[in-house]
């Protein structure tokens, strides 16, 4: 094959024999090749020029015949074990697929590019893809430069380099533009990393290109956990051997006719890689599948890692159901599994599971309600919603509900939707333009309080820049909670968006400038101030300010600041800076006691990530808890995942002990609840008691049973995706993580003792999978990871208000835990013979300590001595 002026260019009546093998390695990212699964087939090729245009040597038509091939293994220790051992290519390949693998392809070749790719109708895609992965070998170019190439990959942009005695072709995969299924969650943190790279080399002796060599690689990793990742590693080798007479050219000035007297049944099909799916031969049905696993969904085996394992596997039965099959195994199970049917079936995130719950949903109904709300959930939690599921709950809130706690999660979760499709682009989709007006019109035109709420806890999810001067307008002028919900809901914005204007805002509420607000806004206003970048000036006056606050207050805004400067926050170099001023930093300030708290630590810490937590603690100055706020954040690089917040509220029950309300909360009725976001998804508030004769009750009949807050199946990670490998073979991609989640909070009171207790539980099973395969349809190469642990937390707040400074014990304990790690590679092919090599580690994570507030941390043991057995816990009395 003799260089040319642009491209590869055949000499006339010359037939060429050359060898070619294309082969694939999967392993675990930095595995080595040696240790991997995969196959090579390989084959003698025969080339040969069958017309030159006669107005220009670079228009040319060749034929590309494959012939004599194999199929065998990339791993030479497989011996015996080897799957192609004993079986000639007819039955690994089999004969039909041979013959076509067999038929001569046409290339039209037009500056070294290929114009036109010709085959026959109806051949299997899969061997015709072989086919377009050798032919795209042939196109390149002698010259240095970038330019965009179509070929078996899709349009890509491409940069040659020429070299005396090669050309190098590196493809920027990344950039190429093909049609494949796939989707990702749009979260950085539960997102994956990948890599793809593509470089050929055309040798290149004495004018003439005697071998082609081309390597692709593909690796990913899960970033939030590194042990989940792989490589796909493909090589291409295309040599040269003999030259011989042959055919003589075919003479025209029109290259279709000399196709049709070729053979006229050579149609022009595209070169780029087209889509095919592999048969599942004996697979089970969906009912059949689902009467397998059902029974480890059994709401007692929830907490276990086999249920989340069963669980995501059955999430991928249910993608390629239809509606009937669906809505037939919905209709048919019991009251304790459909919960977790439905959460399964809401997950897929598919049309035809969209249709078959919306069918089966009545939400008119009442006797369905856990069903709904754990619908609503499952839809807040869509790894990649699209409008069509918007459009539909805008539809169902429009709609009559037997419930209205239904009905407003149905808001709150449009909002949730609003941000996921808006983080991918999709801010401008007619369902989503809709659902902005309905949430920002909604709260713009409320009168009833519940209305307010709804619509506020909306904004909370949805996050839009255009809401921003509503939540201030209700925080500075809006009554307690809805001023507090306002303001907690400001707290979510990123800081870009929280300007010197708003920043105005929050500082009037926390000085009280125009009116008084209950502690709970004003801390939360200091808190957003201190958290995006406050002036010298804010920090000064809110550090003049302590002092004059209520006692409990003052505190707490000690500890706040004390806690930005302990954990080296972004705030913590101006605040610095403003401590050299004797006014605003002496002992008078800096000595104030109370109870109140606010501390952030390191639940992990990596090179690549860390989690933190954080807990504040506020108490009226009678010793009753306003507000704990524990807050669980999972970082990596500059990304961000809001894990968990669990916010408990108290108020107006002063009365129960005869103590004065703090000022401004002199006239609040009483109430507890349980405010919770989970993965950035903030959830519909649970009510403990709302007014003084609904505590009264609950307290002479209450149990200190908890309230759930969440409880269910959670797809939380969820990456697909198709490749079309430059070889001609098809790769898969897939990354599922999951979660089972029970998430639990109570508060206790007792007038006898003088005591309340707060008590937060977090219960989890994760499972993550990945699964990487490599298929050519008739043999397939594979690489499973996954990962899974059940762990437990739980946190616990003790005050005793008999005396003053009252006693507060504050716990949370991380139990031991179970952490295990599997990996399966195998090759298997069409016929049934496979082999398979599994790998398993397990290690137990010890329980561990969390400290929750700096002093006097011996006390708590004192009060509540170590339990033999226990997990391990910390806290102190101060």
């Amino acid at each position: 094959m003799a260089r040319h002026t642009t491209g590869l260019s055949l000499n006339n009546d010359r037939l060429y024999k050359l060898t070619y093998s294309t082969e694939v390695f999967i392993n675990q990212g930095k595995g080595k090749l040696q240790d991997s699964v995969g196959y090579r087939i390989s084959s003698n090729v025969d080339v040969v020029l069958l017309w030159r245009n006669p107005d220009g040597d670079d228009d040319q038509l060749i034929q590309i015949t494959i012939k004599d091939v194999n199929v065998d293994n990339v791993n030479q220790k497989r011996g015996e074990k080897s799957i192609f051992k004993g079986k000639n290519p007819t039955k690994i390949i089999r004969k039909e697929n041979l013959e076509a693998l067999q038929r001569p392809v046409l290339l039209h070749l037009v500056h070294g590019k290929v114009k036109n790719f010709y085959s026959y109708e109806n051949e299997p895609v899969a061997i015709e893809n072989l086919k377009r992965g050798l032919a795209s070998l042939f196109q390149m170019q002698l010259s240095s430069g970038t330019t965009n190439e179509v070929d078996i990959s899709g349009d890509c942009k491409v940069t040659y380099q020429g070299h005396q005695d090669k050309v190098t072709k590196i493809k920027a995969l990344d950039s190429c533009k093909i049609e494949r299924s796939g989707f990702t969650t749009a979260n950085q943190v539960l997102g994956v990393s990948s890599k793809a790279t593509s470089v050929t080399t055309y040798k290149i002796e004495d004018s003439f290109v005697i071998a082609v060599v081309a390597e692709e690689t593909r690796a990913f990793g899960l970033n939030f956990l590194r042990s989940v990742a792989g490589r796909i590693v493909s090589k291409q080798k295309l040599e040269l051997k003999t030259t011989e007479a042959g055919p003589r050219l075919m003479s025209g000035k029109h290259v279709a006719a000399i196709i049709k007297a070729v053979d006229s049944k050579y149609k022009a099909l595209p070169i780029v890689g087209q889509v095919f799916q592999s048969e599942c031969k004996g697979c089970p049905s969906l009912s059949e599948h689902w009467q397998t696993i059902r029974k480890h969904l059994q709401p007692d085996n929830l907490s276990k890692a086999e249920a989340v394992r069963n669980f995501l596997v059955f999430i991928q039965h249910l993608r390629t159901a239809n509606k009937e099959e669906i809505l037939q195994i919905l209709k048919a199970e019991n009251k304790d599994l459909l919960p977790q049917l439905v959460d399964a079936v809401t997950s897929a995130q598919t049309p035809d599971s969209l249709v078959a719950i919306l069918d089966f949903l009545d939400f008119k109904s009442d006797s369905s309600i856990i069903l709904q709300e754990r619908f609503l959930y499952a839809c807040g939690f869509a790894s990649h919603p699209d409008e069509e599921l918007l459009r539909a709950l805008i539809s169902k809130f429009k709609g009559s509900f037997a419930s209205n706690d239904i009905r407003e999660t149905v808001m709150i979760i449009i909002g949730a939707l609003v941000r996921k499709l808006c983080q991918n682009e999709g801010c401008k989709l007619q369902a989503v333009v809709e659902a902005k007006k309905l949430i920002l019109g909604g709260l713009e035109k409320a009168e009833k309080k519940e209305d307010i709420m709804m619509y506020l806890l909306a904004l909370k999810n949805a996050l839009l820049p255009e809401g921003i001067p509503l939540l201030l307008k209700y925080a500075e002028t809006g009554e307690g909670p809805i001023s507090h919900l306002a303001t907690t809901g400001l707290q979510r914005y990123d800081v870009p968006f929280i300007t010197d204007e708003v920043k105005k805002t929050l500082n009037r509420i926390y000085h009280q400038n125009r009116k008084v607000h209950e502690k709970t806004v004003r801390t939360t206003a200091a808190a957003i101030v201190l958290q995006n970048n406050p002036s010298y000036m804010d920090v000064k006056n809110i550090l003049l300010s302590i002092g004059e606050l209520p006692k409990e207050m003052n505190k707490y805004m000690l500890s706040v600041i004390q806690d930005i400067l302990r954990f080296e926050m972004p705030a913590s170099k101006v605040i610095r800076r403003v401590l050299k001023e004797m006014v605003a930093h002496n002992y008078d300030r800096f000595a104030k006691s109370g109870s109140s708290s606010a501390y952030t630590g390191y639940i992990e810490r990596g090179p690549h990530s860390a989690s933190t937590y954080g807990l504040d603690i506020l108490y009226s100055g009678s010793g009753i808890l306003r507000r704990s706020n524990l807050n669980v954040v999972q970082h990596i690089g500059k990304a961000h995942l809001h894990a968990s917040q669990v916010v408990i509220e108290a108020q107006g029950l002063e009365a129960l002990i005869a103590a004065t309300p703090d000022e401004g909360e002199e006239n609040l009725d009483s109430y507890a609840g349980l405010s919770a976001i989970l993965f950035d998804v903030q959830l519909r508030p649970v009510t403990f008691f709302n007014g003084y004769s609904d505590l009264m009750s609950k307290m002479l009949s209450a149990s200190s049973d908890p309230v759930s807050v969440v409880k269910g199946l959670i797809l939380l990670i969820d990456h697909s995706q198709e490749i079309q490998l430059q070889s001609g073979l098809k790769a898969n991609m897939d990354i599922q993580g999951a979660l089972a989640i029970d998430i639990s909070g109570a508060m206790e009171f007792s007038l006898w003792y003088r005591e309340s207790k707060t008590r937060v539980k977090n219960l989890l099973a994760v499972v993550i999978t990945g699964d990487i395969t490599v298929d050519s349809s008739f043999v397939k190469a594979g690489l499973e990871i996954s990962a899974e642990t059940e762990a437990s937390m739980e946190f616990i707040s003790t005050v005793q208000f008999s005396q003053y400074p009252f006693l507060v014990c504050l716990q949370m304990d991380k139990a031991e835990a179970p952490f295990r790690q599997f990996e399966t590679k195998y090759e298997r092919l069409s016929t049934g013979r496979g082999y398979v090599m599994r790998k398993r580690k397990e290690r137990l994570v010890a329980g561990s300590e969390f400290p929750l507030h700096q002093e006097n941390a011996e006390m708590c043991k004192v009060v509540f001595p170590p339990q033999p057995d226990s997990a391990a816990s910390s806290g102190g009395w101060f």
